[in-house]
């Protein structure tokens, strides 16, 4: 007696793709709708700017940017962003550490707190600095006794932005540093190395292209920091008018060519400032 057997149709690669894969016309629609999106959200509003700002001629540009309150407002962005972000490697390398190295009491606190710039207006920053360190307010007699300023001048515009910017470099380092677990650390302790050495050469090393990555976006937001600074600047031409304040003022004036002008120097900055993040994120993949 012959018995037939029926054996099961064998799923070839083809069949998998197919599987797995949205059909051609969901997959052009969706790249059609994200490419519409950031030709209107994105690369018009950069054309627009740079049309602006050349619009009447390079010379025209260059005048706009070298006038006095122009490059005062350019000059203090530039302080502010080398204060600052020094500051927030600084504090973000040893919060990052002391959170995925080490087991304390309150670590569920500490990490709420460093989220705190995220949920706060940055209006109700510049509000709460001014109630602060105001003429009127909590430190204020101490301050004008000891003839200290802050308020209305550079120290508090570094302060709002060093607090608007203080997640950035702790929050890319963080889950970053809790993966990689702290057992070569301890190895290089135990073989007799220093907590300096230790740091220098291995966890350093280790965490060298998520501080890059969160220094970058530390630098992005400080100088376009603008309603905390706002708050707490007076908005004083020529002396603390960050280039966003600068470019609010001249746009108010209707000097529109001398704003576009100001905000072409500060969108180069930004486009910099993206070429940096991409080339990190490329050197990051290549090298792993």
């Amino acid at each position: 007696m012959t018995t037939l057997t029926h054996s099961a149709p064998v799923a070839t690669g083809s069949d998998w793709q197919r599987a797995t894969e949205e059909p051609a016309w969901v997959r052009r629609t969706l790249t059609g709708i994200a490419l519409t999106f950031l030709a209107l959200f994105l690369v018009l509003p950069l054309l627009v700017v740079l049309y602006g700002a050349f619009e009447q001629g390079l010379s025209v540009w260059l005048a706009a940017v070298t006038e006095p309150d122009a490059a005062a407002a350019i000059r203090l962005t530039l302080l502010v962003v080398l204060l600052v972000v020094p500051a927030n490697v600084i504090f973000g390398v040893a919060i990052a550490w002391a959170i995925a190295k080490f087991e304390f009491r309150g670590k569920p606190i500490l990490l709420s707190i460093i989220d705190m710039p995220f949920a706060i207006s940055p209006v109700v920053v510049g509000l709460i600095f001014v109630i602060l360190f105001g003429s009127q307010g909590w430190l204020g007699d101490w301050l004008s006794a000891h003839e200290l300023r802050i308020i209305f001048a550079v120290p508090g515009i570094v302060l709002v932005i060093t607090f608007g910017t203080l997640p950035f470099v702790a929050r890319e380092l963080i889950p970053l540093m809790q993966q990689q677990g702290k057992q070569e650390e301890e190895a290089s302790l135990t073989l007799g190395a220093s907590g300096l050495k230790t740091f220098w050469y291995v966890t350093l090393p280790n965490i060298k292209w998520g501080l890059i990555y969160g220094i970058i976006l530390c630098n992005a937001r400080a100088m376009g920091e603008f309603g905390a600074v706002a708050i707490v600047s007076g908005r004083i031409r020529g002396e603390t008018n960050t280039m966003p304040l600068h470019i609010e003022v001249l746009y108010n004036e209707y000097m529109f060519t001398a704003a576009f002008a100001v905000s072409s120097i500060l969108t180069g900055l930004a486009l910099v400032t993206i070429a940096l993040k991409s080339g990190v994120e490329w050197l990051e993949q290549r090298n792993h």
